[in-house]
């Protein structure tokens, strides 16, 4: 067992970081706040404040509204994911393996959200939606079950924040951010891992290891007019820590995010257009840190004094997108939208966390069912690129087994909401 347990602790370590993380966009985010932003690719969502979804984008944008404003919805995340191409070996020689295409899922994201405004200057808000919504699940006969098996993580965030209208065009806004995550991974020995009599081994069972952050989010806005604004927000997102039941701590860093939205209503028309720029601090994630509470835990492998510190290679992720909504008419407004997405991962890779430059291909409407009352639904497809994944196992100062095979990840997301002013 001692010969497994610098692998288990390492895969802890993915676990962890995963649940702690946003899904489903390049990096594991997931944009998963509103069916309305789901519908334009989240283009301009930092500024166009439409319903009271904007606030967990931009807390400024909470000032651009007079009336008591509730947002509630979910999303549905499916994900189509292939392992194609495997060159699977262990100490015996190669292993076939099939190609496979069903190792995705279908989760689901709930959001509500609800902006109070005070007086003229004055409004509070808060908010609460998944920022996790995937897994991935190989079969249990799957060959290489080391790099395969069950990874299933969720993430929920609570937000309070306030705003501050300093003139008729300049806002400003802060919010304060709880995250909860949870994580579950299983994996056993493939038949790569035969002569070294870890063919079937439990190598990891990892159920709902938990912990909690805290950060912060600042943003401001600032109007033209009343059919040109800007919004500039940023998202301090802290070292996490968590606690497994075997009394190892594992701290990793989580990424800042930064973003700049436009948003334009083109005069005597029906139509606006309206943007955004994304920016995702991954190159902060450098490593995971890993402490043994447990004295009675002896140090193996590159634990030294009861610590372990576990290295990535992630660069920093941009989003861009655009998109154009239609008023066609007091009851029904339509949008589209387009999104580019780069990956987050660089020289480290996986079969069981595929990511990749992705596009969204994204469509939705509004229908206004009374002067209070509206129903948004909005669909994506999200396009994936071939990568080419590298990963080996290694026991002791020995690799055991290697994997070379190319991921593909595209999936569907579908939004409803309904809002309501009061």
């Amino acid at each position: 067992m001692n010969k497994t347990r610098l692998f288990k602790q390492s895969l802890l370590a993915v676990t962890i970081s995963l649940a702690t993380q946003q899904a489903m966009a390049a990096g594991f985010q997931l944009n998963a706040q509103s069916a309305t932003g789901l519908g334009r690719a989240f283009a301009g969502d930092a500024v166009i404040a439409d319903n009271a979804t904007v606030m967990s984008r931009n807390p400024a944008a909470m000032a651009l509204f007079d009336k008591t404003s509730m947002s509630l919805g979910f999303e549905t995340i499916t994900t189509m994911i292939d392992v194609k191409d495997v060159d699977y070996n262990g100490l015996g020689g190669s292993v076939a393996v099939d190609d496979v295409d069903d190792v995705g899922s279908t989760s689901v994201a709930p959001n509500l959200h609800v902006i109070v405004p005070v007086n003229e200057q004055f409004a509070w808000g808060v908010t609460a939606y998944s920022n996790f919504g995937t897994k991935t699940e190989f079969s249990d006969d799957y060959p290489a079950s080391e790099y395969g098996g069950l990874t299933d993580v969720k993430s929920f965030n609570l937000g309070l924040a306030g705003s501050y209208r300093l003139n008729k065009q300049l806002s400003f806004g802060a919010g304060f951010d709880v995250i909860y995550g949870q994580g579950t991974m299983k994996r056993v020995g493939g038949d790569g891992l035969t002569l070294v009599g870890m063919n079937g081994t439990a190598l990891i069972d990892v159920d709902k290891a938990d912990g909690w952050a805290f950060g912060f989010n600042v943003g401001t806005v600032y109007e033209l007019d009343e059919n040109n604004r800007f919004g500039l927000s940023y998202r301090y997102s802290p070292d996490f820590e968590a606690k497994d039941d075997h009394g190892q701590k594992i701290t990793l860093p989580l990424p800042d995010i930064a973003e700049f939205s436009g948003f334009h209503k083109i005069k005597d028309t029906q139509f606006a257009v309206h943007y955004s720029v994304q920016w995702i601090g991954w190159s902060d994630f450098d490593k995971i840190e890993f402490r043994n509470l447990d004295s009675s835990r002896s140090a193996v492998g590159s634990f030294n004094n009861g610590s372990y510190d576990k290295t990535y290679a992630w660069q920093d992720g941009w989003h861009f997108a655009i998109g154009g909504t239609y008023y066609l008419n007091k009851d029904w407004t339509l949008r589209a939208g387009y999104m580019y997405d780069t990956s987050a991962q660089d020289n480290v890779t996986s079969i069981s966390v595929p990511d990749s430059d992705r596009q969204w291909f994204s469509t939705g409407f509004t229908y206004q069912i009374d002067e209070q009352s509206n129903f948004d639904f909005g669909f994506t497809y999200l396009m994936g690129k071939d990568v080419d994944v590298s990963e080996s196992t290694t026991v002791g100062t020995t690799t055991v087994s290697t994997l070379e095979a190319t991921t593909h990840a595209d999936a569907i997301l579908l939004g409803l909401q309904y809002s309501r002013t009061f």
